[in-house]
């Protein structure tokens, strides 16, 4: 019996959860208080460099999560606190002020691990069988991973008490301000829990990927493209973006090479900041 689709399947899975997770931080922090955070890569590679560390130090590889949520919290409170706070109503002064932090946080991190690669030491990789196909265990775990993720976020802000919040913040921010709403402090919870994300996101890849300095620029390209084809505000429109773009690019690059992929992921989004500006489904 042929099982070979069934590993282009996995395959797609796999790169659908990995896009979601390292964009889920942005469309957060970009779909919900409007701020382009051009340092979104650097969270995520400091997420992977907290496994790099950990490893460096001799701990548990398990030790890199809760390094890397302390990490980027603490700098996220900092930043939204002392950087993105005055600039709230300078939408393009939030992006250069930003992208200015995201070469500070490069050039810190190459100065104490240095530009070469890194590769975390890991035993996850072990292969288990699914219905006749072995396929690494650690790459199914992160797919289940990322649905319940996906499935939690959409819980936490339909029926929690911070999403309803949330949601009021975003839809007329001086109105949940007159109803006793702190907006200070929810826009900066929300900021951190953007920028943990990312971090959290660096922690589960880390053992996937080559980790060095830059790779945060192609996470932050990928998590545009997928709010500009999915739209910003709505879960639904985020789920869609990274079904388009990551089903894109994945089903060309293994047909034609990854800069076709890549070619047909910039045409997607540039089709669609012209035809359909809002996205998919995005809040208008």
């Amino acid at each position: 019996m042929d099982t070979s689709w069934l590993l282009h399947a996995l395959n797609l899975a796999y790169e659908l959860s990995t896009l979601a997770l390292t964009t889920l931080g942005l469309a957060v922090v970009f779909g919900l208080l409007g701020v382009m955070n051009m340092a979104h890569g650097e969270f995520v590679m400091l997420g992977a460099y907290a496994v790099v560390t950990v490893q460096a130090w001799g701990w548990p590889i398990a030790t890199a999560m809760p390094l890397a949520i302390v990490v980027c919290g603490v700098l996220g409170w900092v930043v939204e606190r002392w950087l993105i706070r005055p600039l709230y109503a300078r939408p393009f002064d939030t992006l250069l002020a930003t992208w200015g932090l995201a070469m500070v946080l490069r050039k810190l991190v190459e100065a104490i691990y240095g530009r070469g690669y890194r590769n975390v030491e890991s035993s996850l990789a072990t292969p288990v069988t699914l219905a006749g196909v072995q396929y690494p265990g650690y790459r199914l775990a992160l797919i289940a991973f990322a649905v319940l993720l996906m499935l939690g976020l959409a819980f936490w802000y339909r029926r929690s008490v911070m999403g309803l919040r949330v949601r009021a913040m975003t839809g007329n921010p001086m109105l949940a301000q007159a109803l006793g709403i702190d907006t200070r402090r929810l826009a900066s919870q929300t900021f951190v829990i953007g920028v943990v994300l990312a971090g959290a996101a660096g922690v589960l890849l880390a053992p996937l990927v080559r980790i060095e300095p830059g790779i945060g620029v192609d996470y932050l390209l990928d998590a545009f493209f997928v709010l500009v084809v999915g739209g910003l505000g709505t879960l639904g429109g985020f789920a869609g973006g990274v079904g388009v773009i990551g089903g894109s690019q994945a089903v060309v690059s293994s047909l034609a090479g990854q800069t076709s992929g890549y070619a047909v992921v910039l045409i997607l989004s540039i089709l669609f900041l012209w035809l359909k500006p809002n996205g998919l489904l995005g809040r208008r």
